[in-house]
């Protein structure tokens, strides 16, 4: 499954790349497709943060594609790396909401003046 993993890694990558746009972005980053980005206090810290959460999910991510090195193909020890897979999702979009929330302006921007 070398090959699976080599794809498995593909992905990592993506995902880190994703992170790297988010680190050198000037304008707050969304996390979540087609949700506008939240007017933030601090957009350097906030997307610091979203890049953060971008680089460890990648990690995450290539982790739990290690037993592919190891496995048959069609084999019954997928079934926890998907689930895994599943749960980091989970958690990272836990993690998200939180640093919006850390970071979101409390109005959401409406009553504060545009320079």
């Amino acid at each position: 499954m070398i090959t699976g993993f080599i794809i498995w890694s593909l992905v990592s990558v993506i995902l880190s790349g994703i992170g790297i746009s988010a680190l050198i972005s000037k304008k707050p980053v969304g996390f979540f497709t087609g949700v506008k980005p939240p007017e933030v206090k601090d957009t350097e810290k906030y997307n610091h943060s979203v890049a953060a959460l971008w680089f460890a999910y990648a990690i995450l991510i290539e982790i739990c594609g290690i037993p592919l090195l190891f496995l048959e193909q069609n084999s019954a020890g997928f079934v926890p790396v998907i689930f895994g897979v599943v749960a980091i999702t989970i958690a990272v979009c836990i993690v998200y909401l939180r640093i919006e929330k850390k970071y979101r302006l409390p109005d959401g921007g409406k009553n504060c003046e545009k320079t």
